[in-house]
């Protein structure tokens, strides 16, 4: 099967769902399908060997100017080529602010339109591309901001398209009226445009269809999360403390709920001693997102508790492995309903359980993994409750770390994640 994989940029940063497509698209390559991984805005960042394409389509500075001047709507392919350099997006992507959501409604309304918007130049550049050079049986985009693609794709192609959805609610809801009004309406109205959706769990399936999209549920397939499990899970649970170490590993932000999770360790700290916890802390930290945590850290430092703290930064793929082994627990307390939730399934796959909220995909990923609990949310004091109970019985924190271990890497493996993702495509075709 010959399939064009259209995914999304993160403007330099290690991005779950860039990691996750790339995962994806590697595995069905080896699998023997054609699949052509197709960066659009900015290059894609993976702790993997990166597959995607060496070509930007709707390059970030391309798109930008031509929402912000006329003249950049009209100018040359040719000139347009320069500006989707990967090496030049990188760059002004190492010193650009993270995206606000809230300054970007006309934007996002422009690209929703597709063919409609001041970006209809990006979009021919790329049907072209696609009927020209690629000609695939199949067309899939990796997140509904991409949706406006599909009704040209359809026409020019003849093919099917499919649109994931991965977490974008998060984005929609904070931009500002009435861009966000016309947003929504012109997103359930391209909606239609696509002939199947995919999901990574029930609850965001549901939750899209009826809130966003405004679609059938049975026009979306659930495919959950996959891993490359090669290198994971090659070490034993660590065994007990002291220091009894939990870890946190997301991007740094307060919708991931670090500052939840820093609360829940001060409280760990009075039960415990501030010399038998820690508290490992890794992910990518935006400019938007500095003053954030600079404030966690003060008050780490106000409670005397720095020596029992240890920020990591962001992590290579076997750093982040490494990471993993040295933990105890590990939980992202978001504060939304979080859709995905890689992090969790990297943690099970080394046997550390979890103590996540009892929201969004986090339900329904313990029960399959059997791999942790599941507590209030946007409770430090349940979360510190929780994160305690394992640290008391050490046996029951060996057993969800041996379970969950044991079901991710027969169930969540990336082959087997891609071989339900293909058999979504056939149905299609």
């Amino acid at each position: 099967m010959k399939v064009a994989y259209i995914t999304a940029g993160a403007a330099g940063m290690y991005c779950g769902t860039c990691i996750h497509d790339n995962t994806v698209a590697s595995v069905l390559n080896r699998q023997g399908h054609n699949v052509a991984l197709i960066p659009t805005y900015t290059p894609t960042r993976t702790d993997e060997e990166n597959v995607s394409l060496d070509r930007i389509f709707y390059g970030g500075l391309n798109v930008y100017l031509q929402q912000k001047l006329s003249l950049f709507r009209h100018t040359p392919w040719t000139f347009d080529r320069m500006l989707d350099s990967p090496s030049l997006l990188n760059s002004l992507a190492r010193f650009s602010a993270t995206t606000d959501a809230r300054d970007l409604g006309q934007l996002t309304v422009s690209m929703l339109s597709a063919e409609q918007g001041y970006q209809r130049k990006e979009l021919a550049k790329l049907v072209k591309w696609l009927q020209e050079d690629n000609k695939p049986d199949i067309v899939y985009l990796t997140n509904s901001m991409l949706i406006g693609m599909a009704r040209e794709i359809k026409k020019a192609l003849d093919v099917p398209v499919i649109c994931a959805l991965q977490g974008e609610d998060i984005f929609l809801r904070d931009l500002i009226d009435p861009y966000k009004t016309k947003a929504l309406t012109v997103l359930s109205d391209r909606a239609m445009d696509a002939d199947g959706f995919v999901a990574p769990c029930k609850y965001y399936a549901h939750f899209m269809a009826e809130e966003y999209l405004k679609i059938p549920i049975d026009k979306i397939d659930v495919v959950p999360l996959g891993l490359n499990l090669d290198g994971h899970g090659t070490l034993d649970e660590k065994t007990g403390p002291p220091p009894f170490t939990v870890g946190y590993l997301a991007r740094i932000c307060p919708e991931k709920g670090l500052h939840i999770l820093v609360s829940a360790f001060y409280t760990l700290t009075k039960e415990l001693g501030a010399d038998n916890v820690e508290l490992h802390v890794a992910g990518y930290l935006g400019k938007k997102d500095e003053a954030y945590f600079e404030e966690l850290v003060k008050q780490i430092h106000a409670w005397g508790l720095q020596d029992s703290f240890i920020h990591y930064g962001e992590v290579t793929r076997a750093e982040k492995i490494d990471f993993m082994n040295r933990l105890h627990v590990f939980s992202v307390p978001t504060v939304y309903r979080e859709s995905k939730g890689l992090p969790v399934l990297e943690a099970l796959a080394n046997g550390v359980p979890v103590v996540q909220p009892e929201h969004g995909s986090f339900p329904e990923m313990v029960k399959a993994t059997e791999g942790g609990i599941l507590v209030e949310p946007e409770s430090a004091e349940a979360l510190a409750d929780g994160i305690y109970q394992l640290y008391r019985d050490s046996e029951r924190r060996r057993h969800l770390g041996r379970t969950g271990k044991m079901n991710v890497h027969q169930n969540f493996s990336d082959e087997i994640i891609a071989q339900q993702l293909i058999k979504v495509f056939e149905k299609y075709l």
